[in-house]
């Protein structure tokens, strides 16, 4: 029996879920643990990462103007960017990150996840990307909900300090909306390719643990 878009976004999800333990990092900040220098790391990588994801959306919405569902996605993605981009300069303000911007040094693992999105936004088939981007936004999402809560628990965050984490953590109707018909618009079209895509995701997956690890080893070592 043919699925839907949305059983295909819902299997996605549940398949590549990542984890529970994966993240590293996580409980740590959970429990008012981590360093203040590795909230200000996260600071500095998310910089680096938003604006790389939000050339990499533009150019995915330039490619997809044949695919107009996939091009209202990518379009939304890239103006979300610019948002977070704004509400981060809060979040970097409190944790001093301006202040080692000048000598921060990235760690590779935390480049992998920024540098597969652009290697998707070249050569990924779009509806292949729109479900394999949604899969790993429902880990991410999940992600800054739990930081947003322990930012205010436990080192004194206000709202506008959480705002970055926030912005990501509440649902977003509208995107769930628009990578449904994107990942129809793929179905009817004979253009998205299921494994690939189920490929494209497990990658990101990979990445994204990979990054929460790096900043976990960071940790330790201050």
């Amino acid at each position: 029996m043919t699925r839907t878009a949305r059983e295909l976004l819902d299997e996605a999800t549940r398949k590549l879920a990542p984890d529970p333990h994966a993240n590293r990092l996580l409980p740590l900040i959970a429990r008012g643990a981590a360093q203040p220098a590795t909230l200000a790391a996260l600071a500095h990588e998310q910089r680096e990462v938003i604006a790389s994801d939000r050339r990499a959306f533009l150019h995915l919405s330039e490619r997809s103007r044949d695919e107009p569902a996939c091009e209202a996605f990518f379009t939304a993605l890239a103006d979300g960017e610019a948002v977070a981009q704004d509400r981060l300069g809060a979040y970097a303000a409190v944790c001093h990150a301006d202040e080692t911007a000048d000598t921060y040094e990235p760690p590779a693992d935390c480049q992998g996840y920024a540098a597969y999105v652009a290697w998707l936004a070249l050569n990924g088939e779009p509806s292949d990307v729109v479900l394999a981007l949604s899969t790993n936004f429902a880990a991410w999402g999940g992600y800054c909900a739990s930081i947003a809560q322990a930012l205010r628990r436990h080192y004194g965050f206000d709202d506008t300090a959480c705002a970055f984490f926030d912005f990501f953590a509440e649902p977003s109707p509208d995107l769930d909306r628009r990578a449904e018909e994107a990942v129809r618009e793929g179905l009817d079209s004979g253009r998205l390719d299921e494994a690939r895509a189920h490929r494209y995701g497990r990658l990101l997956q990979g990445y994204e643990t990979q990054f929460w690890h790096a900043l976990w080893e960071l940790d330790a070592r201050v």
